[in-house]
């Protein structure tokens, strides 16, 4: 059984049908990528999971559960978090109160301890700036503490969207090397990313999303050899 099943998913948003027909299937310890262009239907799909927005068609099964109508605080519970697109940190908190916020479900205080000090060592920058409004940290840092934060809720799954938005190349490779580090010690993660030649470096398998639907799934490696994912995302023939 797959950690995430998503089949034929279709969601409206009014009259405007966002997504038409989606199917992904995400395995435990893997990272699976969604690539295509802007507006393809990549983050209505992460937000149809996280519960953000309700699928009118189709089915999102975590570990074998329908997640359909559930709210988004459930969900969390389930053990599936998100750092979203945008990257919306709480500007006017302090660098320390936003990574608490993201154990605001849990009880276990000396465990929750322990998975702050671990997400600082992931993230040493964050480290030395516990104390800084989140506001002032530069875009990498709010994507760091943006990730750092939905790992406190301690997720199996990990829904990243757009992790490598707006940053400096150089941030974009520390961004990623630490999307590595994060599946290898055991967090499955689904990542959406508009770098499809990053996002096909780092994930095990891929699915291309064309105008709300799957048009094309397999192993990361052999989309990223494909004459046709070559020419329409990575810029080259």
């Amino acid at each position: 059984m797959a950690l995430l099943e998503i089949d034929n998913l279709s969601v409206h948003y009014g009259a405007i049908h966002a997504i038409k027909s989606v199917s992904v299937r995400v395995e435990q310890g893997q990272i699976v990528t969604l690539i295509g262009s802007n507006g393809a239907g990549k983050t209505t799909t992460l937000r149809a999971v996280s519960g953000m927005v309700r699928p009118t068609g189709g089915r999102v099964l975590y570990q074998g559960r329908p997640l359909a109508g559930l709210p988004a605080h459930k969900i969390v519970r389930m053990g599936i978090s998100q750092a979203p697109e945008g990257r919306g940190v709480f500007a006017n908190l302090t660098v320390r109160e936003n990574l608490g916020l993201g154990a605001y479900i849990r009880k276990d205080h000396a465990a929750v301890a322990q998975d702050m000090d671990k997400a600082l060592s992931i993230f040493p920058r964050l480290r030395e700036r516990l104390g800084q409004m989140a506001g002032t940290l530069s875009g990498g840092e709010q994507q760091m503490l943006a990730i750092a934060r939905a790992l406190l809720a301690r997720p199996r799954l990990l829904l990243l969207d757009e992790p490598s938005l707006g940053l400096a190349p150089q941030m974009v490779q520390l961004i990623f090397r630490i999307i590595r580090e994060i599946n290898q010690s055991g967090t499955t993660i689904l990542l959406v990313e508009q770098n499809a030649h990053m996002a096909l470096q780092v994930a095990h398998h891929a699915v291309v999303l064309e105008v709300g639907q799957s048009t094309l799934s397999g192993p990361a490696a052999d989309l990223a050899a494909s004459d046709e994912v070559r020419k329409a995302y990575l810029g080259h023939g």
